[in-house]
């Protein structure tokens, strides 16, 4: 295993963490599983309230158990609800009886935006103010928080000054937040990615992105996780580990030396633009064609065509297209009526394009 200095905390931690959103439901499998992770090096652990049916803190806990809680640097959430201090209190307090410790060493403000940090956090008597008071009286060690807004929204968080390691998405398909992660690293934060396989999208079979690393990898999510990792301004990256073969490979993957060499990263860079260029061929995302009157989801048709046709995710992209039909926005549904085509600064064939979608993924 693999550790990092985290930002200018004074720990170190392993590359990988161990993210427990998906351990499974069973008691001694749930520990068996955490407890391997921990014995093969990470010690980095993190959950959140309402993770596995509200149950995942207390499956940590009992994994914490028989001195794995000294091993571990511990991270859970506070949703924040309202700008009540003394509601954020009572549910730090819940956190710690379902982990069953005295202290967590990162506690964030789950899901933060800029704008209810302004309107719900940095408040009178709000949830910043007892952040503070919890930490003088040692229930937490550090102040953190994740993030899921624009990514110019992140700088302003981490110029607040309040918070000393943040919880971020990035990975191949998503690195809108590339930038704003090394500003935070350059400030001192402790940075830690969420979604290194893309919530999933990563994990499906590609051999358009295993090839991309010279050599191939045995698998879309190691090279996904191993791209992450390449980043000398991420500290940890989380993985969602729900067998033992997952925490196996995950551990592989992260003993080795350097996750990849600096031309493996620029040829994964070039590749990953070209095909940036051949998806925006199909579409940009730039919404002008919506609302459709038939209800056509076009931005995610084509979404899930450019997963398929550029990246060879096909396995996740018909998986997702079900939900799709489910809620009546699939391709299908086009009558090819012509109202979106006009509206399209690409001029991008919007009928015959929902077609081939249709085709290739229903």
């Amino acid at each position: 295993m693999r550790y990092r200095k985290f930002g200018s905390l004074g720990v170190s931690l392993s590359i990988l963490g161990f993210g427990a959103m998906r351990i499974p439901k069973d008691n001694d499998e749930a520990v068996r599983l955490l407890r391997a992770g921990i014995d093969g090096g990470i010690n980095y652990v993190d959950t959140a309230p309402y993770y596995v049916d509200s149950e995942s803190e207390i499956l940590v806990g009992k994994a914490l158990k028989d001195g794995y809680r000294d091993k571990v640097y511990l991270s859970t959430k506070n949703p924040i609800e309202d700008d009540s201090g003394d509601h954020w209190r009572q549910r730090l307090e819940k956190s710690l009886r379902q982990l069953d410790t005295d202290y967590i060493d990162f506690y964030h403000m789950w899901g933060l935006s800029w704008e209810s940090y302004q309107e719900k956090v940095d408040v009178p008597n709000g949830p910043l103010e007892e952040a503070y008071k919890a930490k003088e009286k040692g229930l937490i060690r550090h102040i953190s928080f994740s993030f899921h807004d624009k990514a110019e929204n992140l700088f302003k968080l981490v110029d607040t000054g309040h918070f000393e390691s943040m919880l971020v998405q990035y990975n191949l398909l998503d690195r809108s937040n590339e930038e704003a992660i090394a500003y935070a690293n350059q400030k001192g934060l402790g940075v830690v990615i969420m979604g290194p396989v893309g919530g999933g999208r990563l994990g499906a079979p590609s051999e358009a992105i295993r090839n991309m690393i010279p050599g191939g990898v045995q698998s879309t999510a190691e090279a996904a996780i191993r791209f992450v990792m390449s980043n000398p301004n991420v500290h940890v990256a989380l993985s969602g580990m729900s067998s033992l073969a997952m925490v196996e490979e995950n551990l592989k993957t992260a003993d080795r030396a350097e996750p990849l060499s600096a031309d493996e990263v620029a040829q994964i860079n070039t590749m990953m633009e070209e095909n940036k260029r051949l998806a925006e061929l199909y579409c940009t995302g730039c919404n002008y064609c919506t609302p459709c009157p038939h209800n056509v989801n076009i931005p995610e048709n084509f979404r899930l065509m450019n997963y398929h046709r550029v990246y060879g995710l096909t396995e996740f992209s018909r998986q997702e297209y079900v939900k799709l039909v489910d809620k009546g926005e699939d391709a299908g549904v086009c009558t090819q009526c012509g109202e979106c085509e006009p509206k399209c600064p690409q001029n991008i064939p919007i009928i015959k394009q929902l077609e081939q979608t249709a085709a290739a993924l229903a």
